[in-house]
C-alpha cells in the first residue's frame, strides 16, 4: 500500500458554504447567463468571450483531435492542452533511446518541434440558432416520418451556407431535439508536438489519485498550430509557418483566492441533467452498481497477476487504469447521487411542475411506465455490454462475430477488413490468454448468476461456478484462433494477422466450429434476440416522451434559465474557486502545493516517484516567481465549474479573461454531476499556471516558449 499524508491548504473551506449557481450550467456560448456569471464576479462582457464578428476568446479554444479541448497562449499558435490528451502522440514519438514519455521531451526551438500526422484543431467561427429552418413542416408528422423530413431539412439547412474550402457546418440538436444549432467549424491539420513533461509530473499520481482530492498532478502538454504562407489551414509541410490566431490567452500568475470567480470554456461530451426521478433512480440502484459488479471482477483478477509478476504489471498497466476509469468514476456517481438527494431533488421538482401545469402529469406517468418496464432489459444490457468489454476472449469472439456477419453480408470491404484486424491486432499486443481466461470464467459466472434465465442461453446455468468454467475456457482456448493460440494457415493471429485472413472462407468454416466462438455466439443470439431490440423499442419511446417533456419544463419553469445537456460542442461553465466538505468532518482546501508532491513521493513508483531534476528544485526552494504566499509552489486547484469529459484541457479563466488553470479532472465525490450537479459537491480540478510555467522555465529549461506568451503578474 501507497502510504500518503493529505494536507490542507492554508485556507480551510467552511462548514457550511452560499453558493450562486444552482443548477451548473453548460451553456452555448451565444446564450451565455450573463447576468448570474456578472453577479458572481465576472468583469468582462459575454460578447468578449464569443464574437463571431471580431476576436475573442472562442478564438483561442479548440477541439483537440475530436475529443479533448485545447488552447492558444501566445501569437504563434502555441497550444496548451492536457499530458493525457497529448499522450498518444508522446507515445508515437517515443522509442527505447528517446522515451519521452518516461523522460519528456522539449523543443528548444521551432524546427524541433514534432508532426503529429492526422491529428487535427477545430475552431468555431460562428453558432447559428436553425431551429426554425430544420423543424419547419414537421408539426404534423411523426415517427419515421418525422425524423426522415428533419433529416432532409438538415441537409438543406447546410446546403444554404457558404463556406470556404476549409470549413464545414456540423448541425446538432439540443434540448433532446426541441431546438438545433449549426456550428461553422474551421479544422487546422499541421499540429506539432513543442513540449511534454515525464509521466512523473504530467500523469502523477496515476490510477490511485484518478477522480480524487486532493491532486498534484502537472498534467499538460504544449503543442503548435501550423499554417500556410497566408495563414490558412493546410496539409503538413516543411514550408508551413505558425500559425497567427485571432486572439490568445494571456496567461496569469496572480495568487488564487477563495471565491475567484472562475469560468471554463471547452468541448463537454456528455450530460444528462433532465432525465426524469425514475431514470435516474435507476442508473443510482441498478444500471451502475451492474457495471461497476463486472469490472470490480475484472480489475480484481487483473490486480492479483500484476502484483504477482512484473512483467504482467506493464503489460496490463493500460488496460487496467482503463477498466479502472469509469469503475471508480461510476462509484464516485453512485454515492454523489445518495448524497445530493438527486432522485428526491426531481421527485419534488417534478411535483412543482404538475402543479403548474397539469398536462406535464401524462408525460411523467409515460415516462415512469416506459422506464419500468424497459428496466430488466436496461439492466441486462448493463451488465451483457461490460461482460464483453472487458473479457477480452470475448471481446475478440465480438470481433470476430462480426466479421463473419459483414463478410457473408458483402460488405467486408478492404477499409472495413484494415480497420478490424487494426482493432484485434490492438487487444493481441499486450494480450495474456490464460490471465484473460480467468476473467472471463468469473465475469461468465457473474453473468449467469445474475441474469434472469428468460436472457440466458438453454444450459448456461453450468457457467454459475467460476472455478469449474476455468477448465471450461482454459480447455477452448488452448485451440481457438480467436485467443491466437490456435493456428490457421499455419500461423496464429497473433503472430501474423494478414496471413490469417488470406483464405476467408475455410477461416470462417474454422470460425464456426470454434468452441468458444460457439459459446460467444449463443450469448449474442439470446441478446440480440430477446434484449437488445425490446431495449431499443423502449428507448425510442422515452425519446419522444422525453422531448415533450423537456419541452414542457421549459415551457412551465419561467424562473428557471435552461441550458442544454452537453453533447461534445462549444460550451461555457462557470463557478468559484472553492474547497469542498465532501463527508461528515472531512473538508478539503481548494489548493494544493508542490510540497503535497514530495509527501506522497515514493521512490521508482511508477505512479508517486518523482523526478532528482524536480526534487532538487523542492529541496533548493528555487521557485522564482511562482511561488504564492504560502512561499510554496501552486499545483492544482479546484471549483464549482460544470464540467465533464471532453473538457479534459479546457482553459479555466478569471473574471477577467486571463488563463489560470487547465482543467483535467473532477473530484470523485461530484462525479454525479453529469446527472445532478450539486454545488456542495461538484468540483473540478485544474492544473496551476503558476505550475505550468514554473515546470517550463525551472525544470524544463524552456524559457524560450514563455518569451512568446502574455504573462499577467
Amino acid at each position: 500500500m501507497i502510504k500518503r499524508s493529505f494536507l490542507l491548504s492554508a485556507v480551510i473551506v467552511p462548514a457550511v458554504m452560499a453558493f450562486a449557481q444552482q443548477y451548473g450550467g453548460m451553456w452555448i456560448p451565444t446564450e451565455v447567463n450573463e447576468k448570474e456569471m456578472k453577479e458572481m464576479g465576472m468583469k468582462i462582457s459575454a460578447k468578449q468571450i464569443f464574437d463571431p464578428s471580431k476576436p475573442s476568446i472562442k478564438d483561442a479554444v479548440v477541439q483537440f483531435n475530436g475529443g479533448c479541448t485545447a488552447e492558444i497562449i501566445s501569437p504563434q499558435g502555441l497550444l496548451l492542452t492536457n499530458h493525457h490528451c497529448g499522450y498518444g502522440q508522446i507515445q508515437k514519438h517515443s522509442t527505447v533511446q528517446n522515451d519521452y514519455l518516461a523522460d519528456g521531451f522539449w523543443a528548444n526551438n521551432p524546427n524541433a518541434e514534432l508532426p503529429n500526422p492526422g491529428v487535427t484543431v477545430d475552431f468555431i467561427s460562428d453558432i447559428k440558432e436553425v431551429t426554425d429552418q430544420v423543424l419547419g413542416g414537421t408539426l404534423l408528422t411523426e415517427g419515421t416520418a418525422a425524423e426522415n423530413l428533419i433529416n432532409k431539412n438538415i441537409e438543406d439547412v447546410k446546403a444554404s451556407f457558404k463556406l470556404e474550402p476549409w470549413q464545414k457546418v456540423v448541425i446538432k440538436p439540443m434540448y433532446y431535439g426541441n431546438k438545433y444549432y449549426a456550428f461553422i467549424i474551421e479544422t487546422y491539420k499541421d499540429v506539432r508536438l513543442v513540449g511534454a513533461p515525464p509521466s512523473s509530473i504530467g500523469k502523477f499520481g496515476s490510477d490511485t489519485d484518478n477522480w480524487v482530492w486532493p491532486r498534484h498532478t502537472g498534467d499538460f502538454s504544449l503543442f503548435r498550430i501550423y499554417a500556410d504562407k497566408n495563414n490558412k489551414p493546410a496539409e503538413y509541410s516543411k514550408d508551413n509557418v505558425p500559425y497567427q490566431p485571432k486572439y490568445f490567452l494571456p496567461v496569469s500568475i496572480k495568487d488564487k483566492q477563495e471565491n475567484d470567480f472562475t469560468f471554463v470554456f471547452g468541448f463537454p461530451g456528455r450530460t444528462t441533467e433532465y432525465l426524469p426521478s425514475i431514470a435516474v433512480e435507476q442508473i443510482m440502484n441498478q444500471i451502475d452498481p451492474a457495471m461497476i459488479s463486472v469490472r470490480e471482477v475484472a480489475l480484481k483478477t487483473l490486480d492479483e497477476k500484476m502484483r504477482a509478476d512484473q512483467q504482467t504489471k506493464i503489460k496490463y498497466a493500460s488496460k487496467y487504469a482503463s477498466i479502472a476509469n469509469y469503475w471508480k468514476k461510476w462509484i464516485g456517481e453512485v454515492e454523489g447521487l445518495k448524497k445530493s438527494n438527486a432522485v428526491q431533488k426531481k421527485e419534488a421538482y417534478e411535483k412543482k411542475l404538475m402543479d403548474q401545469n397539469k398536462a406535464i402529469i401524462p408525460t411523467i406517468s409515460e415516462l415512469n411506465r416506459l422506464y419500468s418496464q424497459q428496466a430488466l432489459y436496461a439492466v441486462n444490457r448493463a451488465y451483457y455490454t461490460e461482460i464483453i468489454r472487458n473479457a477480452e476472449t470475448l471481446a475478440l469472439a465480438n470481433h470476430f462475430s462480426n466479421y463473419i456477419e459483414n463478410y457473408e453480408e458483402g460488405k467486408m470491404d478492404e477499409a472495413t477488413l484494415a480497420n478490424f484486424k487494426k482493432r484485434i491486432s490492438a487487444i493481441y499486443k499486450d494480450f495474456d490468454p490464460e490471465l484473460d481466461a480467468q476473467v472471463t470464467a468469473k465475469v461468465l459466472a457473474l453473468y449467469a448468476n445474475k441474469t434472469r434465465v428468460k436472457f440466458l442461453p438453454t444450459g448456461f446455468d453450468q457457467y454459475k461456478d467460476a472455478n469449474a468454467n476455468l477448465s471450461k475456457i482454459e480447455e477452448m482456448s488452448k485451440n481457438s484462433v480467436i485467443t491466437g493460440r490456435g493456428t490457421f494457415n499455419g500461423t496464429t493471429a497473433a503472430a501474423d494477422i494478414d496471413k490469417v485472413f488470406q483464405n476467408p472462407t475455410t477461416l470462417i468454416q474454422q470460425l464456426k466450429k470454434d468452441p468458444l466462438m460457439i459459446l460467444f455466439q449463443s450469448l449474442k443470439d439470446v441478446y440480440s434476440e430477446k434484449v437488445e431490440g425490446y431495449y431499443a423499442a423502449y428507448q425510442k419511446h422515452i425519446d419522444i416522451a422525453q422531448k415533450k417533456f423537456m419541452a414542457q419544463q421549459m415551457e412551465t419553469d419561467k424562473d428557471r434559465k435552461f441550458f442544454p445537456d452537453a453533447n461534445s460542442t462549444l460550451r461555457v461553465t462557470y463557478g468559484k474557486v472553492a474547497g469542498s466538505n465532501p463527508r461528515d468532518a472531512v473538508y478539503y482546501g481548494y489548493q494544493t502545493h508542490l510540497a503535497g508532491v514530495m509527501e506522497k513521493y515514493v521512490p521508482k513508483d511508477y505512479e508517486f516517484d518523482v523526478p532528482k531534476k524536480l526534487i532538487d528544485l523542492y529541496n533548493t526552494k528555487d521557485y522564482g516567481v511562482y511561488k504564492d504566499k504560502t512561499g510554496d509552489v501552486p499545483v492544482n486547484f479546484t471549483a464549482t465549474n460544470h464540467t465533464t469529459g471532453g473538457n479534459s484541457g479546457s482553459p479555466a479563466l478569471d473574471a477577467n479573461g486571463n488563463l489560470i488553470g487547465l482543467n483535467f479532472d473532477r473530484q470523485w465525490e461530484g462525479t454525479m454531476s453529469d446527472i445532478n450537479y450539486d454545488p456542495k459537491f461538484s468540483r473540478n480540478i485544474m492544473v496551476d499556471t503558476k505550475y505550468i510555467l514554473f515546470i517550463i522555465e525551472k525544470y524544463a529549461d524552456a524559457k524560450w516558449l514563455l518569451n512568446e506568451m502574455k504573462i499577467v503578474k
